[in-house]
């Protein structure tokens, strides 16, 4: 590490302390040190840093040897993680050289450097001065990064080498403790690896290194498993999702790289045993499967025992993850798959899992998730994608809705004119074959997922009637029905048939009664939707209103819960905070009859290609709050689309949950749609009522110059980055306001920080298209037809240049930059600190123009950062 020349050195110590004398006035001057100062090694890595093309959101290593000698862009598997490291460097020459680093305006700088400083006996005081110099002059140079400042490494003179610098272990503790005490002063996050790199005696674990001072492999990836949460603004620990029910961290962490073996004590679970080994070889780590080894220890153990739950049991699991070993006990292989899911997410980082104990369970025994592929044809690839995301999240009821009046895309032998493609009015000519079917069914029981199918009768049948000539409740139409359940019964081995059966007029009181007795011979049970049909009590309802909570009184009865869960209706961060504060079935766990629920997908509107149905409907984000909330089970008893006043209980629970939901997103769905962005911080201040008489335009006194609201009181303060004030499904349903009226006006009102002027990319929106509605496109030149608007530091925000401006609601014309959530951002001009952004709520009549036109008296405002 002794780069200087030693002629040389006197003179840098002066210039060090010029350096540290310098005076502390608001804008800062970097002085530069002569080039004589420095090797020929730090010419060349500074020169190099230099001719590097600068790119975006750089995650930045700036150090000496430690950070030099890693190869950090492979470590993270992240291009930009980018290593600015150079052997022999002290604070002042990281200082010297700052100016190529700000040039980039990297979004984190992580910094390491002292030790070489304290080796020529420079002061602790002198190197903290240094660094936070650095920090004050990064921080006014390029705002926006954030610095993290990491604490020096302990050293081990145990090797005898580098003996100026490992006799400083004193001297390091007490420079640490100083840079974790200044952290906010010098805004900066400070973060300790000294502690976990300490052995007993406080010195650097030997293995870690062969020289005392520098770090060999296993060194670093311990490194990157203390720094990954703040590389990629993780939660400290892994964010579970669902979580556990019973969760406890321990001290230490069990190190991926030691372990070889996945052992298992039971032939039944070699198939979940290839799941872990084939999901650890793609994360690069290489284990084998064994039945028995001479020592369990660095063993991954997979067991078949006795796990305590209160229901459930053959979903229940125990995980314990220790420093040396890892042992998953379930009652069934159904269990050690759940629990793999979850050890899996404890590996986020491929190198270590910290040491936890989870005994878990789910609260509901049906969890599922629903997509209509007869209105719009997903491919068997897109269908499979869905079906692994519920895998991982536990959801383990895939139900599939092929049959509609668009299309009827199930094939059938003895039929296959129901396929032709002059009978389907969208994608015509696409449809599941029976292999196609079969195929998916396998991949579901693989993943401890059951498909259940749905062939709707008797109502969305138009597309079997413009084939079969016939209606379906005609004589010869239930013939036909009967001949084809036949058929299907006989195919697949699938244990459900999901019947349909509701929005429809019942003329044949004999149908449904009869393909029920015909089903239910064959060896299927019958799920139907309530409201619905003439059901016998075996069928099993599907709840698709709030009125049908009246089968929920009949003990003969089992009932899953579908509504206000379907995702096509929902505005995407609502979404979020609707699913997440359910009762599934208005209960905290289910039991015999309540069974569980379904979060459904049916986006009735035509769409340009199959991928906008994962892009203009929340699908992972409410797939996911939907798996917590139905494996934890809880929620609070009514339905609500807000998130509640900050720093209440219930907004504390549901930040906490964004939070894990965020780190989600982070970590598994970066090549995924995931329309979601953090909306918990976002706190406003809502003024009102205002009587505008039906005059949706008039002014009043928020949107006025001499408006001071820091000495307004507000009626309301509420936190979201979507407010519905009233939801167009109220009663049922609340929002913002307690008691909405007609013929008023509210304002919101919040501040946004900014370290530095910029373009800042904002979802704006006041009508959340659903996509299963003929709703109109908005007028030209306005948000919305209620006339709102907002406001950015008094400045008016445009709305969107409309791509179908006045257009009428059309199934047929798919959406195309109607929602917030699938159009470009819209970028607004932010000034350093705060900046206030002001939101006119108008509204006249709750009453629409049709039902297709609903009034949605909401708007989003939110901050977008990836």
């Amino acid at each position: 590490m002794d780069y200087f020349k030693k002629h040389s050195w006197l003179h840098f110590v002066k210039i060090i302390m010029l350096f540290v004398a310098a005076n502390t006035n608001s804008q800062i001057k970097k002085t530069t040190l002569p080039d004589s100062l420095f090797s020929t090694y730090y010419h060349q890595r500074a020169s190099h840093f230099r001719t590097l093309p600068i790119t975006k959101d750089d995650i930045v290593f700036l150090g000496n040897s430690i950070s030099d000698g890693a190869e950090w862009s492979e470590l993270f598997a992240d291009n930009r993680v980018k290593n600015r490291g150079i052997s022999g460097d002290i604070s002042a020459g990281v200082l010297n050289r700052i100016d190529e680093i700000i040039t980039r305006k990297p979004a984190k700088v992580f910094l390491l450097i002292g030790v070489n400083d304290l080796s020529r006996s420079t002061a602790t005081d002198s190197i903290f001065k240094n660094i936070t110099k650095i920090a004050s002059y990064l921080k006014q140079e390029s705002p926006s990064t954030k610095l993290y400042v990491q604490s020096i490494l302990p050293v081990n003179d145990v090797y005898k080498k580098f003996g100026s610098h490992t006799s400083k272990g004193e001297q390091i503790r007490q420079l640490n403790a100083n840079l974790k005490k200044n952290a906010v002063a010098y805004h900066y996050t400070y973060i300790d690896l000294h502690t976990s790199f300490c052995d007993a005696n406080g010195k650097l674990i030997k293995e870690f290194t062969n020289d005392g001072l520098h770090l060999k492999g296993d060194g670093y990836l311990l490194w990157k498993h203390l720094v990954y949460p703040y590389v990629f603004d993780l939660e400290s620990k892994p964010s579970l999702l669902p979580k556990p029910q019973q969760l406890k961290w321990n001290a230490g962490a069990f190190p991926l790289s030691v372990a070889t073996t996945i052992l298992v004590d039971n032939p039944v679970l070699v198939k979940d045993a290839l799941v872990l080994k084939n999901a650890m070889e793609q994360k690069g780590l290489n284990v084998k499967l064994a039945y028995k080894v001479l020592d369990a220890a660095n063993c991954i153990q997979l067991r078949l025992g006795n796990v305590a739950a209160p229901q459930n049991q053959s979903e229940a699991y125990h995980l314990e993850t220790a420093t040396d070993k890892i042992v998953l006990t379930a009652n069934t292989s159904q269990g050690i798959f759940n629990g793999i899911q979850t050890l899996l997410q404890l590996m986020r980082d491929n190198v270590f899992v910290d040491a936890s104990e989870i005994t878990d369970w789910p609260a509901f025994a049906w969890r599922g998730f629903m997509v209509d592929v007869g209105r719009n044809y997903q491919s068997v690839k897109l269908l499979k994608q869905q079906i692994d995301v519920m895998a991982g999240y536990k959801l383990n009821i895939f139900h599939f809705h092929p049959t509609e009046d668009i299309a009827w895309r199930l094939q059938s032998k003895l039929y296959p004119q129901l396929t032709d493609p002059e009978y389907m009015l969208r994608d015509k000519g696409e449809y599941y074959t029976e292999s196609d079917l079969k195929e998916l069914i396998k991949y579901c029981k693989d993943r401890y997922i059951t498909l259940v199918p749905e062939i709707d009768m008797p109502g969305h049948s138009g597309a079997f009637k413009r084939a079969m000539g016939v209606d379906m409740q005609s004589d010869a139409g239930l013939e036909i029905i009967k001949n084809i359940i036949k058929e299907f019964c006989t195919t697949y081995d699938v244990p459900y048939l999901h019947l349909g059966a509701d929005e429809v007029k019942i003329t044949n009181q004999k149908f449904l009664p009869e393909v029920i007795a015909l089903t239910e011979s064959l060896g299927k049970k019958v799920i139907g939707w309530e409201p619905g049909g003439n059901f016998s009590d075996g069928v099993i309802r599907q709840l698709w209103m709030e009125g049908a909570t009246k089968v929920s009184k009949n003990k003969n009865i089992k009932y899953l819960d579908s509504r206000h869960l379907y995702l096509n209706h929902m505005d995407p961060l609502e979404s979020v905070v609707t699913i997440f504060n359910r009762q599934i079935c208005n209960l905290t766990e289910g039991n015999e009859n309540a069974l569980g629920g379904i979060v459904c997908v049916w986006n009735d509107r035509a769409v340009a290609n199959e991928e906008d149905v994962m892009i203009m409907n929340p699908v992972y984000p409410g797939m996911l709050t939907f798996a917590e909330r139905s494996w934890q089970g809880g929620g609070n008893a009514g339905w609500t689309a807000t998130i509640g006043q900050p720093e209440t209980e219930r907004a504390k629970a549901f930040m906490e949950f964004e939070n894990r939901l965020l780190d989600q997103k982070q970590h598994y769905f970066k090549a995924m749609p995931f329309n979601y962005v953090r909306q918990a911080n976002l706190v406003w201040d809502i003024y009102g009522p205002f009587d505008n008489k039906g005059d949706l335009t008039k002014a009043f006194a928020p949107e006025k110059a001499k408006f001071n609201a820091s000495k307004e009181k507000p009626m309301y303060k509420v936190t979201g980055g979507t407010l519905v004030m009233r939801h167009w499904w109220a009663p049922q349903i609340s929002g913002v306001i307690e008691e909405p009226k007609e013929n008023t006006t509210w304002y919101a009102q919040t501040q946004i920080w900014s370290d530095e002027d910029k373009q800042q990319e904002f979802w704006i929106g006041f009508n959340n298209l659903s996509r299963s509605m003929n709703t109109d496109s908005p007028n030209a030149g306005t948000w919305n037809n209620l006339k709102s608007l907002v406001w950015v530091n008094n400045g008016l925000v445009s709305p969107p240049l409309w791509k179908h401006p006045n257009q009428k609601g059309n199934l047929e014309i798919p959406l195309i930059d109607e929602g917030y959530e699938f159009r470009e951002p819209t970028k607004i001009a932010l000034k350093k600190g705060w900046n206030t952004v002001k939101v006119k709520l108008p509204v006249g009549s709750f009453k629409g123009i049709n039902w297709q036109n609903p009034v949605k008296w909401l708007f989003t405002f939110v901050e977008v950062s990836e």
